[in-house]
């Protein structure tokens, strides 16, 4: 099985930052591209950074210029910096990691559990 585990959430005042990280263990061979998407109350779950195994990233229009993604190969982790932090970027942020289990398999997505991020006004 493929573990992805993510810490760093918590309650911060607007303007103030936050760093999210998220670890994949268990049976993975081979990770792809790494990434973070946020769910609020009664929104879909949408798309905030994707980073490749390359380094190549992409972010969602509403947080460009505030949030970087980055990740280290080495202990399967990605990280999420997020600066000038608003309230409308409260909502549980999920990991996700895509990934192959075997060399001679496909690749698939696996999730983590979230982490709740909350931003007080």
């Amino acid at each position: 099985q493929v573990q992805v585990v993510e810490s760093g959430g918590g309650l911060v005042q607007a303007g103030g930052s936050l760093r999210l990280s998220c670890a994949a263990s268990g049976s993975i061979f081979s990770i792809n591209a790494m990434g973070w998407y946020r769910q609020a109350p009664g929104k879909q779950r949408e798309l905030v950074a994707t980073i490749t195994s390359s380094g190549s990233t992409s972010y969602a229009d509403s947080v460009k210029g505030r949030f970087t993604i980055s990740r280290d190969n080495a202990k399967n982790t990605v990280y999420l910096q997020m600066n000038s932090l608003k309230p409308e970027d409260t909502a549980v942020y999920y990991c996700n990691v895509n990934g192959r289990r075997g060399a001679l398999l496909r690749a698939g997505d696996y999730w983590g559990q979230g982490t709740q991020v909350t931003v007080s006004s």
